[in-house]
């Protein structure tokens, strides 16, 4: 069989960018994912199968697995940011082969895009989750290298310490590495059930519990309230989800490192709410 030849890499380099950026913007996943995508040969240019490192222009014919992909120029596309309050027991994924819940089942369609969630929550995990069109932008909201605070409320069953609350803030060697909370606040609770409002700048996997079991202490609520500057709104219920405004997402932009844009997105709220304003940033609560 004849080995099919890689795309050529376009030479002018001004018109062009990787492969694995624009198929990340158009909403397909994060720019590693498509960089997997890439490398498992299921991605073709102008009929040809795509290597990783090649470069496309918004002229050429992108397929991925089978299916065409409708690019545009980055200065082209609206970045959008919607905010989605999760209820414990969704999945953040989605489809479930067990066919339980996903967070993906309540957002609104989207015409030749996908959303892309940033960050992810477990399912016994509730709060803000943040939905953009922008596979870029998750990426770098979801980078380390960023630092970008998350907030969590947490209840926790168990005597605490000041000794306890001083080893998590100044670092707890994890098997997966050293995790510590950047800020402890108490806010409130009765016996042996006490609320707490905690931050972390990584998003390891159930890294918040992690800290808490390794005092010895359980953790029988979470909820997370802030991801960077942008904080849970009570207007949100429970499963409802609202657009940030084009300031809040030219502000999230700016932290990601991204230049703001000026094509305002639609205005857009939940399912059957009619003339609910959109969300409004909130200040940090911790410095």
């Amino acid at each position: 069989m004849k080995k099919q030849q890689s795309t050529p890499v376009i030479q002018d380099a001004d018109k062009t960018e990787k492969l694995q950026k624009v198929l990340a913007r158009a909403g397909l996943g994060s720019r590693r994912e498509m960089e997997a995508v890439i490398e498992a040969g299921l991605v073709k240019v102008n009929g040809k199968i795509a290597t990783l490192g090649d470069r496309v222009a918004v002229q050429d014919q992108i397929n991925v697995r089978g299916r065409p992909v409708k690019i545009q120029a980055e200065d082209e596309l609206p970045r959008r940011i919607i905010m989605y309050n999760k209820p414990e027991g969704e999945l953040v994924t989605r489809k479930d082969p067990e066919g339980r819940r996903t967070v993906f089942d309540h957002l609104p369609r989207l015409k030749g895009e996908r959303w892309v969630a940033i960050g992810r929550l477990d399912i016994n995990t509730s709060g803000l989750l943040l939905f953009t069109n922008d596979g870029e932008l998750a990426n770098r909201l979801m980078h380390p290298s960023h630092q970008l605070e998350r907030e969590y409320a947490v209840r926790v069953m168990g005597e605490v310490t000041e000794e306890m609350l001083k080893a998590m803030q100044e670092g707890v060697m994890l098997e997966d590495g050293l995790a510590r909370f950047t800020a402890i606040q108490l806010v409130g609770g009765e016996g042996i059930n006490t609320w707490y409002h905690v931050v972390i700048t990584e998003g390891r996997n159930r890294e918040v519990r992690r800290l808490w079991e390794s005092q010895g202490v359980t953790v029988s609520r979470l909820k997370r309230v802030r991801y960077g500057n942008i904080c849970l709104d009570k207007r949100t219920k429970m499963g409802e989800w609202i657009e940030l405004t084009q300031v809040e997402t030219d502000q999230l932009s700016s932290l990601a490192g991204l230049q703001p844009k000026s094509i305002a997105p639609p205005a857009v709220s939940r399912k059957g709410s009619k003339g609910r304003k959109p969300v409004h940033a909130i200040g940090r609560r911790h410095k």
